[in-house]
This record gives C-alpha cells, sequence and structure tokens, in this order.
C-alpha cells in the first residue's frame, strides 16, 4: 500500500502533470506545424522552383517486381521534415521570448547590489571601497 501512497504522489506533483500537459500540446502544435509546411509553405516553394513537390522526390534503391513495392529513398520528406523543424524551433523561440519579456515586466527591474568592495591591484585580496590603505600589503589606494 505504500507503494501505491508515493505513485500517487509523484504522478500527481505540479511538475509532472504540467510535463504531461506540455507533451500533449507539444504533440498538437506539431501536426499544426506539419499541416503549415506541407500545406501552406511547400507548394508556393515548390511553386517557385519549377513545379516541384518536395514529398514526391525520391531515389530508387531497387526497382519493384510484381506485388513488392520499391525501395525508395525519400529525400523530399526529409526536406520538408527539416523545413518543419526549422518552423517549430522560430515560434517556440518567439514565445519563449515574448513570455521572457512579460515576466520581465511583472517582475519589475532588477535591483543592483551596492558594492561595498574593491580589489587590491597590488594583492588583489578584497578591500572595502572606502578603504584608503590595503589592510593586507599596506598599499596606498
Amino acid at each position: 500500500m505504500g507503494m501505491m501512497k508515493e505513485f500517487k504522489e509523484f504522478a500527481l506533483k505540479g511538475n509532472v502533470v504540467d510535463m504531461a500537459v506540455g507533451i500533449v500540446i507539444g504533440g498538437a502544435f506539431g501536426k499544426i506545424i506539419a499541416s503549415f509546411v506541407s500545406d501552406v509553405i511547400m507548394p508556393p516553394i515548390g511553386l517557385l522552383l519549377g513545379g516541384v513537390d518536395f514529398s514526391n522526390l525520391a531515389i530508387t534503391l531497387k526497382e519493384g517486381a510484381e506485388g513488392v513495392e520499391p525501395v525508395l529513398m525519400k529525400y523530399g520528406v526529409f526536406f520538408n521534415t527539416i523545413i518543419n523543424f526549422i518552423i517549430i524551433a522560430l515560434a517556440i523561440f518567439f514565445v519563449v521570448k515574448k513570455l521572457n519579456r512579460l515576466q520581465e515586466k511583472l517582475e519589475g527591474p532588477e535591483e543592483e547590489e551596492e558594492v561595498t568592495t574593491k580589489d587590491c591591484p597590488y594583492c588583489l585580496s578584497e578591500i572595502p571601497i572606502k578603504a584608503t590603505r590595503c589592510p593586507n600589503c599596506t598599499s596606498e589606494q
């Protein structure tokens, strides 16, 4: 019974639930981006490059026979996946950047610590900023 209680505490911790929600939303976001790339971005790019459909680009490694599929290296799909990744990375970058700015506005400006010490240029020991002589090497400041 102790193990079930431990598991329940683990599963219901805020960070585990937050992570699960993030994974589900990330999966849905990935599908939206994949559709955006294949249905919105790639057709105009293919049109600009002479009507090329990247998802159909492939190298035949072995011809197909009766009832046997050909072996293809689908580099066009790989190209679409790379563009997908770049768009997702940019979208995440802009979202995180916006969230950081919002968080800075909510927290207010950072308070700078008052400098109360300095380093002695001769012995490199830390001394009070108002000191006129180093207590370690007795040099004048």
